[in-house]
């Protein structure tokens, strides 16, 4: 009879690995989005996967690639779902490879920061952000980790859109890798180091 037993046991559920963390950059997909302010997230897990020897697959939801550093696992994402609908794509992928929200690092443009400045984060509002915004609902709070890319705020009124959806300024460009870098960097440190010695060491 072990095997009616077994038949009708409750599923037994894996558990999380407390040793693998989902990075999300956000941004849109799309020719016409490449370079833009608004795509920042998706050039800092580019970067990642460049310099670890990460790959790309186009999975569901999103193309993700997996790298491993210090011991880590990190499954990096850049979702499909366009910016406003970012939280289908993060939930989705937390469930299939087992990740806790703790170990979620999601990262961003942020408006409100001076180009060129980063802020890691273990949760805040939305800030406005749609994609931040969708992930709260989603997932059932904002209880997660965050990191705020600043793109500036030099625009005319009513030119918010056209600023953060337009490409880089020429000085902007001219800084652009040594952000990005610093960038990545602070998405390894976070499960490297953990998230308070993370913003000790980025946020300054």
């Amino acid at each position: 009879m072990n095997w009616l037993f077994d038949l009708f046991r409750k599923k037994e559920t894996i558990p999380a690995d407390p040793m693998k963390y989902l990075i999300a950059g956000l941004g849109n997909i799309g020719a016409k989005y490449d370079n833009t302010r608004h795509n920042i997230g998706f050039d800092v897990v580019d970067a990642l996967a460049e310099k670890h020897g990460g790959e790309w697959a186009t999975e569901k939801l999103g193309d993700v690639a997996t790298i491993k550093q210090r011991g880590r696992t990190f499954v990096l994402l850049k979702p499909s779902t366009y910016m406003n609908r970012s939280g289908k794509a993060v939930h989705y992928w937390m469930q299939k490879e087992k990740i806790d929200k703790n170990r979620l690092l999601v990262v961003m443009d942020d408006l409100n920061l001076d180009f060129g400045k980063i802020r890691l984060r273990g949760k805040g509002s939305d800030g406005g952000h749609n994609g931040l915004k969708d992930i709260d609902q989603v997932t059932g709070g904002n209880n997660y980790a965050r990191l705020r890319i600043g793109i500036g705020n030099e625009f005319s009124k009513g030119r918010q859109v056209d600023y953060v959806l337009g490409e880089w300024s020429s000085e902007q460009q001219d800084e652009l890798p040594k952000l990005i870098k610093r960038a990545a960097e602070a998405c390894i440190a976070f499960g490297a180091i953990g998230l308070q010695h993370a913003m000790s060491q980025y946020n300054g």
